[in-house]
């Protein structure tokens, strides 16, 4: 045997354990991936595939392009919907495993990483759904991958590959960018501020804006829209959170049995000699924070730099057992996190039935918030989202089929967001339903489709609203759907007739960027 022998079978070993919890978490994906249904989101990403461009009003084309492939591929199951999720959950359990190895931990640091990052229901519950969410975890991962090999190996060419990572990584969601620009503090406040004089580190940033550029391109072509939409995000939709409200919903999000783990990597990379090279990453997450709590953004924003701080504490927590010898912890921790995880796994799943769920939550007593304004439902906000959309299209259908065939050649069925206008886009063929229309989000560019229409079905609008633009408005039927997100049941749906001015005039009015 040669010397080396031992260190490549630790190796190996090291890789199949991190490759058997990665198998593990994309099987659980797949397996519950039917159990309730489709993510309102998701039918927005169907539709945008189907108007594939280079910009959309809230997100950059990558996740479009995915939908696209993924139906064309796979198809419109929930199995085939749910497939590259899983296998972005999959590839961040894996990779975070890796960053901790190469920040100096063995195979318990390496497991205990990878570990928390399976057990934490925000990447549970993002991972489940497809969306440009999933994608933006795989691309963080992979760019702090590389920035732990560059610091680690002082090999700046990786600042290439780092660049086309985070380019396209930008083309997916725009949360990249605020990882290269916590990179950008760190270089500056560690003595890896020496990787600002390489070439490599310029010529991957210009390969990243390159990649991104036709992106930039179609904003300007557009007046910036997403400018328009962050905006009205902020200022209407998103609600309003302490630093203090933001921070507990980021414990709560990543798993409070995670708490002591991420924050004995935030010792590691700014107090640790061993983590001393790697500083830089401790200031992304800083840096991120920071921007994120000045922004009012969403506490799931913050998400993907937890694999900086989850890695790099398993990595001390590790030094601290072996230092003191107390081999007892590692069965203990992983215990805890085992048997935590499977008190809160159907918070972060859908493993139960949905009532069971509802008297497991009230049994619990945790009711997670959306993070945005409006009531809230019996059910979470990302499983609400889940239930009453075919109800809605077949109610929906009702009323146009009991139409007859020349009014129907005038009617357009206009929705108050891209949820219920994808529902009908996507379930509608079965019921003979036209695609539909509305004015939020990138279905305002989209048009009404028959511009010469009379007559509008719309979903979701009140009777004022309707009447503003229609002499006649019928109530027609109310779609009930008990399970949905409280704005999506007891729902209206009218019928205006003889419109006040034409569709051309009335279309501009619609518009809603958030």
């Amino acid at each position: 045997m040669t010397a080396q022998d031992p260190e490549r079978r630790t190796i190996a070993g090291d890789t199949t354990l991190l490759l058997g919890l990665s198998l593990f978490v994309l099987l659980l994906q797949l397996l519950v991936s039917g159990r309730y249904g489709y993510f309102r989101d998701e039918f927005y990403y169907f539709a945008c595939g189907e108007h594939l461009a280079w910009g959309y009003v809230d997100q950059p084309p990558f996740v479009a392009l995915m939908a696209a492939l993924t139906r064309g591929l796979l198809g419109d199951s929930l199995l085939a919907v749910r497939f590259l999720p899983a296998v972005c959950n999959a590839l961040i359990v894996f990779l975070t495993g890796l960053i901790a190895r190469e920040l100096g931990g063995g195979r318990f640091a390496q497991g205990l990483a990878a570990l928390a990052v399976l057990i934490a229901p925000v990447y549970l519950i993002i991972d489940h759904i497809f969306s440009m969410n999933c994608f933006d975890h795989v691309f963080w991962v992979l760019a702090i991958y590389l920035t732990v090999r560059i610091l680690k190996e002082d090999r700046p060419k990786l600042w290439l590959l780092f660049g086309l990572v985070t380019g396209v990584g930008l083309m997916n969601k725009y949360s990249v960018g605020f990882l290269g620009m916590g990179l950008v503090v760190g270089l500056v406040l560690t003595p890896a501020r020496k990787h600002l004089l390489s070439k490599w580190l310029w010529l991957g940033g210009a390969l990243a804006f390159l990649i991104f550029l036709p992106h930039v391109i179609w904003e300007i072509q557009h007046g910036f829209p997403t400018r328009e939409f962050i905006r009205n995000a902020t200022l209407y939709k998103n609600l309003p959170m302490s630093p203090s409200a933001f921070l507990l919903e980021s414990i709560l999000q990543t798993g409070p049995i995670n708490l002591p783990i991420w924050l004995a990597g935030l010792y590691f990379l700014f107090f640790a000699k061993a983590g001393k090279p790697f500083r830089v990453l401790g200031w992304i997450y800083v840096t991120d924070l920071v921007v994120f709590l000045l922004t009012n953004a969403k506490p799931y924003y913050l998400a993907p730099a937890y694999f900086i701080l989850l890695a790099a504490g398993a990595v001390h927590l590790e030094s601290v057992v072996r230092a003191r010898q107390w081999n007892w912890l590692k069965p203990v921790s992983v215990t805890g996190l085992g048997l935590v995880a499977i008190v809160f796994l159907p918070y972060a799943l859908p493993v139960l039935p949905v009532e069971t769920f509802i008297r497991y939550e009230d049994f619990i007593g945790l009711h997670p918030g959306s993070g945005e304004r409006g009531r809230t439902g019996k059910l979470p906000q990302y499983y609400d989202d889940m239930f009453g959309w075919e109800n809605q299209v077949a109610t929906v259908a009702r009323v146009y089929n009991a139409l007859t065939p020349e009014e129907r050649s005038r009617t357009i069925i206009f929705c108050s967001n891209y949820g219920e206008a994808g529902a009908i886009d996507f379930f509608g063929k079965k019921y003979g339903l036209p695609k539909a229309a509305s004015g939020h989000n990138n279905y305002w560019y989209w048009g009404p489709g028959n511009w010469n229409a009379d007559i509008v079905i719309t979903v979701g609008e009140s009777r004022e609203d309707v009447e503003q633009s229609f002499e006649q408005v019928e109530l027609a039927a109310t779609v009930v759907s008990p399970y949905a997100r409280p704005s999506e049941t007891d729902l209206p749906i009218f019928i205006g007739r003889k419109p006040r001015m034409p569709l051309k005039e009335i279309w501009p009015r619609t518009k809603s960027f958030n």
